[in-house]
């Protein structure tokens, strides 16, 4: 017989949120644990490995502009560590992204010397990890939802709703402890909607904006540094998430000479005022997603789903992703027309639907074909390989789609000589588009990839029940 009280805890656990599971991307490397490297042998190799959190935000660079927060520490700690060096050897960085949640499992295997996430990162579980002294103190969280909607004052009152939260948010714990609380007054529990992980901090954000997600949890200074770029959130100050927290970076414990050089450079380094400056520049005008199920857009969805899911059908492809690219280039507009040449739903250029045999892109069933087919034509000459995942082969065919085969390739070359997952566009090959071209076409298949993510989230109410039933024969 199972006693009350064990009934009641077991209970309490499963009204806790689920701890994420991030899918793999691409095959799994199989690493040995490496040496700890202090200074001396870092100076030796003339190398420090950062593993850096993947997101944008912490760690981007576009055509030699540092964006991430953290660049411009990192690059301030390169200049330190050179400055100070006695045999005028010049140490480089080696930037490593890695998904949030591996940063300190990746440190403790000896992937990388010194790890800066850029954000709150929990070490109670990590193994022989040292942190540095703090990069920020006192950090809050902060209730993020967007402008016109209820507002909140305290955690509780989210009883029953859904936040979206990445994999790693510093918020999980505090949603478990109020859970529990929730629990015990017989209220529904506070849902985790886990992000899919070709998603950041600020993809989230921006969909919150959008209306796609409804409320998110981030650290203070992370949605300060983003509400310049989307208006349309709203920060519930008020609500009291968990207590303020500390940002660090981390070594090796047996790096106290990394360690100690660190903690010098911290006491003496200060933001610098533009840091901001070229992130609002190349930012601002491409975080524009908005949400495709509006009222008008899903009626336009439905009218459009029959032929989206004929042509995509025929190609072995899921309809969504089709309707996901013709919301980013026409808004599931037909009439669509572009003085440069692309024409109508798919926004095709006549001599693209000509090399995949179709002339007629003024039609509907046409121009949809031919965007079906050329999609279908990318995939299968250079992106067919088993070693990439499906989301990533669709990320790479839409890059290729935007910018061309070729050149996304060339960017695949370069990344496997940098010691990037040339299999992996999120977060990997695109740093080297964002380096080359900007961002653009990275933008673009974001873009695609959250309006693919909105539709599939509402899947079951896209798809007749008839369709559903046909499509598992």
């Amino acid at each position: 017989m199972i006693r009350p009280s064990a009934l009641l805890m077991l209970c309490l656990a499963l009204l806790l949120p689920m701890a994420a599971v991030a899918r793999l991307d691409g095959p799994l490397e199989v690493t040995k644990p490496g040496k700890v490297r202090d200074l001396a042998e870092i100076r030796s190799s003339r190398t420090l490995r950062v593993l850096v959190n993947q997101s944008r935000n912490s760690s981007g660079e576009v055509q030699g502009q540092a964006i991430g927060v953290e660049y411009h520490r990192l690059r301030a700690f390169e200049q330190y560590l050179n400055g100070h060096a006695r045999d005028g050897q010049a140490i480089n960085l080696k930037i490593i992204p890695k998904a949030k949640d591996q940063l300190l499992g990746a440190l403790a295997r000896g992937e990388g010397d010194l790890v800066a996430p850029g954000e709150l990162l929990d070490i109670k579980a990590a193994h022989k990890i040292s942190p540095s002294d703090p990069i920020a103190s006192d950090v809050p969280l902060w209730l993020v939802g967007v402008k016109g909607e209820r507002r909140f004052t305290k955690l509780e009152q989210l009883s029953g709703r859904t936040l979206a939260l990445t994999t790693g948010s510093a918020a999980a714990d505090a949603i478990s402890q109020v859970n529990q609380k929730l629990a015990l007054h017989k209220q529904p529990p506070i849902k985790v909607e886990w992000v899919d992980p070709t998603l950041a901090v600020e993809d989230v954000l921006e969909m919150v904006q959008a209306g796609i997600f409804h409320l998110t949890i981030v650290e203070k200074p992370i949605a300060e540094r983003w509400s310049k770029i989307l208006p349309k959130l709203r920060f519930d100050k008020q609500v009291a998430i968990s207590e303020s927290g500390d940002e660090y970076w981390f070594v090796r414990q047996d790096a106290s000479m990394l360690r100690a050089s660190i903690d010098r450079f911290l006491k003496t380094y200060r933001t610098p005022a533009d840091q901001d400056v070229a992130f609002q520049r190349i930012y601002r005008r491409l975080y524009q997603v908005r949400n495709p199920l509006a009222r008008v857009d899903r009626q336009r969805l439905e009218k459009l789903r029959p032929i989206l899911q004929k042509h995509a059908g025929e190609q072995g492809m899921d309809w969504l992703n089709l309707a996901a690219l013709a919301f980013k280039e026409s808004a599931l507009d037909p009439s669509a027309h572009n003085s440069g040449g692309p024409t109508g739903l798919m926004q095709i250029t006549p001599s693209a639907a000509q090399r995949v045999g179709v002339n007629n892109i003024e039609n509907l069933d046409g121009n949809v074909q031919a965007g079906a087919r050329y999609l279908a034509m990318i995939r299968r000459k250079f992106f067919a390989s088993p070693k990439l995942n499906e989301r990533e082969r669709m990320a790479f065919v839409l890059a290729a789609y935007n910018m061309g085969p070729e050149r996304v390739q060339g960017m695949r070359t370069e990344a496997r000589r940098r010691g990037l997952n040339p299999n992996q566009w999120f977060f990997q090959v695109e740093r080297i588009a964002m380096e080359q071209v900007g961002m653009g076409a990275v933008s673009y298949v974001n873009s695609v990839n959250k309006y693919y993510l909105a539709f599939d989230r509402e899947r079951e109410s896209l798809e007749p029940t008839a369709t559903k039933v046909a499509s598992r024969k």
